[in-house]
């Protein structure tokens, strides 16, 4: 996007917000909506209620009605774990906000690639950029994610997130907030770097957290014909476990290329 599109470049949440909370109710008539400290403030609300209630909304549901209970059997399964994750995620969630904040205002301010109107591309360009908003993500996580686990950074930061060898998914979002930044990094990266509609890449922000949910809640629901290519619940419940094997967010790809693929337990019959 152009900077002096000025307004219309806005997220749309972001204007939802300002329509309908922030110019009534909240801000001076003294702070323009295109006021760079009145965006960060918004986004910094928008983004931690956001992310509270995809975590909280979408854990819930999942630890209700798709999470394998008999995992709270399991030996390694800790004390009080459910509640200690809830803490650690909540705890983090406005720190990763903070961090990611000045991107988002980059965002916001037009200064990424992010465009409007569907009609600027071809469905077939519009398909590619969106398979290759998933596979430049995949890749960059596997990367930063194997890094996070090298001795000098592990004990400083992705630790916490490994307290939960048999997770549920509350250990969804319960990162070292550096953690999770770093992880987050590929998606923000992409869209200065390529172009992406803007409603996409919003339904892809609520989707990244479901799926981020998803992988850990012990329900393998991989269809059979995919289970060699998508890195699901029995392959991050394996990296939870052993820790060095299926490092991988969406496919199995890189793992298989970085030689740290591990074909889950749970298949094998000897796994949770």
């Amino acid at each position: 996007g152009d900077p002096s599109h000025g307004p219309c470049t806005m997220d749309y949440v972001l204007q939802g917000f300002d329509q309908f909370v922030g110019t009534p109710y909240v801000y001076p008539t003294s702070w323009p909506e295109d006021y760079i400290w009145r965006q960060a403030l918004s986004l910094f609300f928008i983004v931690n209620l956001g992310g509270y209630a995809l975590y909280l909304g979408f854990g819930s549901l999942n630890y209700y009605f798709l999470f394998d209970h008999d995992l709270k059997k399991h030996p390694k399964f800790l004390d009080n774990q459910i509640r200690r994750e809830i803490s650690v995620a909540c705890n983090s969630i406005p720190l990763m906000t903070l961090f990611t904040l000045p991107i988002f205002v980059a965002e916001v301010r037009g200064h990424s690639k992010l465009y409007d109107n569907l009609s600027e591309y071809s469905w077939q360009g519009y398909c590619l950029q969106l398979f290759g908003f998933l596979m430049f993500n995949d890749m960059l996580i596997y990367w930063i994610h194997r890094w996070l686990h090298h001795k000098a950074l592990y004990k400083h930061c992705h630790k916490v997130h490994h307290y939960w060898l048999v997770p549920t998914p509350f250990a969804s979002h319960a990162f070292h907030p550096l953690d999770g930044f770093s992880q987050s990094l590929p998606y923000h990266i992409f869209v200065f770097l390529f172009p992406l509609h803007k409603l996409t890449y919003l339904l892809a922000f609520v989707m990244v957290n479901f799926w981020t949910i998803s992988i850990h809640d012990g329900y393998y629901a991989v269809p059979k014909f995919l289970e060699t290519v998508v890195n699901g619940a029995g392959h991050h419940n394996d990296h939870h476990e052993y820790f060095n094997y299926n490092y991988g967010q969406y496919f199995t790809l890189w793992d298989r290329i970085g030689r740290s693929f591990r074909t889950p337990s749970c298949w094998l019959g000897n796994g949770p």
